[in-house]
C-alpha cells in the first residue's frame, strides 16, 4: 500500500497555530538563554527579536505560497515548483537534515532537563566520551522514533493542550519575574565584546524559529487554508517572538547574570530563586517553581522533537512524490500505517548527530540549513510573482512586494556568515551532496523542470546565452516512461493493463496502476481512509500488478481517495508524472454528472499527458482500423498502432476519407511512410466520414481514432464524431488525445478542419519516438 492517499482537511485555525508555536517553544527558550546571555549579555533578548524579525519576512512569503499551493512538503514543494528540481533537491535535503539536527538538539536539551532530576554522570567509550545529557537524549530519541514508527496518534487537541500548558508556565514565570525585576541590572557581562556578538548569537538561537514553516507542510489538512494558513504562520512567529523577548528581559532583570550565563538549565535555577522568595502556609515555593519549569522544559523539548520527526516524514513524502528520492521511502507499514522507512532513516540520523555533536553544533547546524531553505523560499516567491504561471492565485499576498521577499532572502543568507566556519563548511558539503544527488540520480527520474526554467527558456532569444545554457544544463532528463492506468471496474482491469503493459514494454517503462476511490462530499477523506475496507482496492491492484508483471512490465500501485472521481484522474496524472494515461471509457466510467461537457469531452482541455480512452468490447489487437486526417492526435494513434503491431503482429488498416480520391491516396501514402506504417493496408474513401468509418470497422477488432478537436458549441449543435461512431461499431475503440492546452476561444468555438490539417506540419513529440529524437525536438 502507498502513502498517496489524500488527507482530509481536519486542522482548524487553533490547531494549525499550535503546530508552529509548539515546535518553536522548545529547547530554544529552555536551553539557549544560558549561551545567549554568556555571549551577548543583556542584548540576549535582542538576538531573539532579530531572529523573529528575520523569520517574519519568510513567514509572509511562506503564507502567500502556502495559500497558492496548499500541498504537503511546505518549503520543499514551493522551491521545487518555482526554482526547479535542482534547488528542490537542495531544499528537500537541507530541510530533512536540518530537522534531524534540530531534533538531536531538542533531545540533547531533553537530556539536560532529565539529568537535573536524576544527576547522572557521563561515560567514556574508548576515545569517545558521552555526557549524561547525550545518553539520556539518546534514550529519549529512541522512544520518540519508536512512537512515530509504530504510529501512536497525535491529535490536534493534545497539541493544543501542550501549547497552552507551555504558554501558561512561561507566563507565570514572567509575571513572577516582573515582580522582582531591576532594570538597572541590564548591563553587559563583557562590555567590549557584547555588541559584536549579537548577530553570531542570533545565528545560534535561530534554531528556535524553525517551526512556523512546518505549518505549510500540513497545508493540505488545514480547513480554509486561504484564511487560516497565513494567520497560523504569521501569528505563530509574532506570538513566539513576543514570548521570547519578554522572557529574556525578565530573566536578565530579575536574576543575577552569573546564574544564567553558560547554564543549560538556567531557567530552572532562576525559577528556584524567584519562586523561593514566596511561601504559602510557611512553605517556600522554590520547589514548585523548579517543578513547573522542569516540566515545561521536558514537555517543550519532547514536543519539539516529536513534531520535527513527524514533519520530516512529510518532507520525505513530498520528495518521493516528485521522485527526488525513491518513492519506496513513502511505503506505509501494513500494520502500523506509518511511513516506516522514512522514519527509520531520519531516526538513524538523529541518533548519530546526537552522539557526535554538542548543543551549539547541533543548534547552529539546524539553523544554517534552514536559513538556506528560507532564503530559497523567498526567491521562490519572487519567481512565482514575476513568471505568473497558470494557476498561481494566492488568497494572501505579501505586502510591500518585492521588498519583503528580497529582505527575507538577503537576511537569511547573510545570517549564515556569522555561524561557526566549521558548521558553514559542513552545511556547504550537504548542499554539494544535494546538488550531486540531483545531477547523478534524481535528474533521470523527475520530469517537471520548474517555473524558472520554463520562464527562461520561453525568453531564450531575449536573455543572455549563459542564463539559457545554465537553465538547459540542469533540466530534468527523465528516462523512465510512465503509463498510468486508473482502475475502477475489475471486469475491465485485465484489458486496460494489457494495453498499458504493451506500451510500457515498448519503451522499457513502468505501469502505474491507480485506484481512485470516490468519497461522498458529506464524508471527510480522513474518515473515509480510516473506515474504508481495503480489501477490494488491494485485490484489484494486486491483480493489476500480477497481470502487468505477466507481460514483463515494471509496475507500481497507488490508492487515492477523492471527492472528485473524474477530475482526480488528471491530478493523479500530474502527481505520478505520467507520460500517457490509459483509462476506461463507458457510459458510467469516471462520470462527471451535471457538466455541460461530457466526460470524454473534458479530455480536450489542457491535458497533463497523452491520453488513451478505451471503450472495452474485448481486447483483440489482431485487426486494427486507424482513420486519419492528419494532426497530432492521429500521430499518437499511429504510435499506438505501431506498438500493438510489434507486440501482437496486428494487421493495420489506414483509412482516409477525402473529397478527392487521388489527393487522398497521395496524402495517405505519405502519411503512412512518415509514421512507419508503410506495410499497412491503405484505404481511401469518399463520402460521409462517419459512415465510411462504420463500414470499414465491420471486420475489425479494434478502432483507434484521434479525438475530435471540435469545441463545445460545435458539439452541442452537430454532435461529436467519436460518440456517434461508438454507437455504430461493434469492436473496441481506442480514443487517442495528445497532451496540449487549448485557449478559451478554441474550447468554445472549436478548431476548424483547416486548422487541423495545417497541424500536420507541426513536429509532434510522439510518446513512441526515441529519446534522441525527443531531445532534438526540445
Amino acid at each position: 500500500m502507498s502513502a498517496d492517499e489524500e488527507l482530509a482537511k481536519d486542522l482548524g485555525p487553533l490547531a494549525a497555530l499550535t503546530i508552529g508555536i509548539g515546535t518553536m517553544v522548545g529547547a530554544g527558550i529552555f536551553v539557549l538563554p544560558g549561551t545567549a546571555v554568556a555571549r551577548a549579555g543583556p542584548l540576549a533578548a535582542a538576538t531573539f527579536v532579530i531572529g523573529g524579525v528575520i523569520a517574519l519576512f519568510t513567514a509572509l512569503s511562506a503564507s502567500e505560497l502556502g495559500t497558492a499551493m496548499p500541498k504537503s512538503g511546505g518549503a520543499y514543494f514551493y522551491v521545487n515548483r518555482a526554482l526547479g528540481p535542482l534547488f528542490g533537491s537542495i531544499t528537500g535535503w537541507a530541510n530533512w537534515i536540518g530537522l534531524a539536527f534540530a531534533s538531536s538538539f531538542y533531545m540533547y536539551g531533553f537530556g539536560e532537563y532529565v539529568n537535573t532530576l536524576v544527576g547522572l554522570g557521563g561515560i567514556g567509550l574508548g576515545p569517545v566520551s558521552l555526557s549524561a545529557a547525550q545518553l539520556i537524549g539518546f534514550g529519549g530519541a529512541l522512544l520518540f522514533i519508536a512512537i512515530n514508527y509504530f504510529g501512536a496518534k497525535e491529535t490536534g487537541t493534545l497539541q493544543i493542550i501542550i501549547v497552552m500548558l507551555l504558554l501558561g508556565i512561561l507566563t507565570l514565570f514572567t509575571v513572577v519575574g516582573l515582580l522582582d525585576a531591576d532594570l538597572d541590572s541590564l548591563r553587559p557581562i563583557a562590555p567590549p565584546g557584547t555588541t559584536a556578538e549579537v548577530l553570531p548569537v542570533t545565528a545560534i538561537v535561530f534554531v528556535s524559529y524553525l517551526g512556523f514553516v512546518q505549518i505549510t507542510s500540513v497545508a493540505e489538512e488545514i480547513k480554509d487554508p486561504g484564511r487560516n494558513l497565513p494567520r497560523a504562520v504569521i501569528g505563530s512567529v509574532l506570538i513566539v517572538t513576543v514570548i521570547y523577548a519578554l522572557f529574556l528581559l525578565v530573566l536578565l532583570a530579575a536574576v543575577p547574570t552569573e546564574l544564567v550565563a553558560d547554564n543549560d538549565t538556567a531557567v530552572v535555577d532562576a525559577a528556584e530563586l524567584l519562586f523561593g522568595q514566596y511561601s504559602v502556609f510557611g512553605y517556600g515555593l522554590g520547589t514548585v517553581g523548579v517543578g513547573l519549569l522542569l516540566f515545561g522544559g521536558l514537555l517543550a523539548t519532547a514536543s519539539s522533537a516529536n513534531a520535527s520527526i513527524l514533519s520530516s516524514s512529510r518532507i520525505n513524502f513530498a520528495m518521493g512524490r516528485e521522485k527526488i528520492v525513491t518513492p519506496k521511502l513513502n511505503e506505509i507499514h501494513p500494520r502500523f500505517g506509518t511511513p516506516y522507512k522514512s522514519i527509520a532513516i531520519t531516526g538513524g540520523l538523529i541518533l548519530v548527530f546526537l552522539l557526535v555533536g554538542n548543543l551549539e553544533l547541533l543548534a547552529t547546524a539546524g539553523s544554517v540549513l534552514h536559513l538556506i531553505v528560507y532564503g530559497l523560499l523567498n526567491l521562490a516567491l519572487i519567481v512565482m510573482r514575476e513568471a505568473e504561471p497558470e494557476g498561481y492565485d494566492p488568497d494572501f499576498e505579501v505586502p510591500l512586494y518585492p521588498i519583503v521577499p528580497i529582505v527575507g532572502a538577503i537576511s537569511s543568507f547573510a545570517l549564515i556568515v556569522y555561524i561557526e566556519p566549521f558548521v558553514v563548511v559542513l552545511s556547504a558539503l550537504f548542499v554539494l551532496f544535494s546538488a550531486l544527488w540531483y545531477l547523478l540520480y534524481a535528474r533521470q527520474k523527475v520530469e517537471t523542470p520548474g517555473v524558472l526554467a520554463d520562464w527562461i527558456l520561453d525568453r531564450s532569444e531575449e536573455l543572455p546565452d549563459a542564463a539559457v545554457s545554465a537553465a538547459t544544463s540542469v533540466q530534468p532528463d527523465k528516462s523512465d516512461y510512465r503509463v498510468m492506468v486508473p482502475l475502477a471496474n475489475p471486469a475491465h482491469e485485465k484489458h486496460l493493463i494489457t494495453l498499458a503493459s504493451a506500451i510500457a514494454d515498448e519503451r522499457d517503462g513502468t505501469v502505474v496502476a491507480v485506484n481512485i476511490v470516490q468519497v461522498p462530499d458529506q464524508t471527510s477523506l480522513q474518515s473515509a481512509r480510516e473506515q474504508r475496507d481495503h480489501e477490494d482496492a488491494d485485490r484489484l491492484l494486486e491483480q493489476a500488478r500480477a497481470d502487468a508483471e505477466t507481460y514483463g512490465a515494471d509496475v507500481e500501485t497507488h490508492v487515492v481517495l477523492s471527492h472528485r472521481a473524474f477530475e482526480e484522474v488528471f491530478d493523479a496524472a500530474k502527481r505520478f508524472s505520467a507520460d500517457i494515461c490509459v483509462m476506461g471509457w463507458g457510459p458510467d466510467a469516471h462520470g462527471a454528472p451535471g457538466r455541460t461537457e461530457t466526460t470524454m469531452d473534458e479530455l480536450a482541455h489542457s491535458l497533463p499527458c497523452d491520453f488513451l480512452a478505451f471503450r472495452d468490447r474485448g481486447f483483440d489487437a489482431s485487426r486494427i482500423l486507424l482513420p486519419t486526417a492528419g494532426g497530432p492526435d492521429s500521430e499518437l494513434a499511429a504510435a499506438v498502432a505501431r506498438v500493438l503491431k510489434d507486440q501482437y503482429d496486428s494487421a493495420v488498416t489506414l483509412l482516409h476519407v477525402a473529397e478527392d480520391r487521388d489527393r487522398g491516396e497521395t496524402f495517405l501514402w505519405s502519411w503512412a511512410a512518415e509514421h512507419d506504417l508503410e506495410d499497412a493496408e491503405l484505404r481511401v474513401e469518399t463520402g460521409d466520414i462517419q459512415t465510411r468509418i462504420t463500414d470499414a470497422a465491420v471486420d475489425k477488432t479494434l478502432l483507434i481514432i484521434g479525438a475530435t478537436e471540435q469545441g463545445v458549441l460545435s458539439r452541442l449543435v452537430r454532435g461529436s464524431l467519436v460518440p456517434d461512431v461508438l454507437s455504430e461499431v461493434d469492436c473496441s475503440v481506442l480514443l487517442a488525445e495528445k497532451r496540449h492546452e487549448r485557449s478559451l476561444r478554441e474550447r468554445v468555438l472549436g478548431t476548424s478542419d483547416r486548422d487541423r490539417l495545417s497541424e500536420e506540419t507541426i513536429e509532434s513529440d510522439s510518446p513512441m519516438r526515441t529519446d534522441d529524437s525527443r531531445k532534438e525536438a526540445q
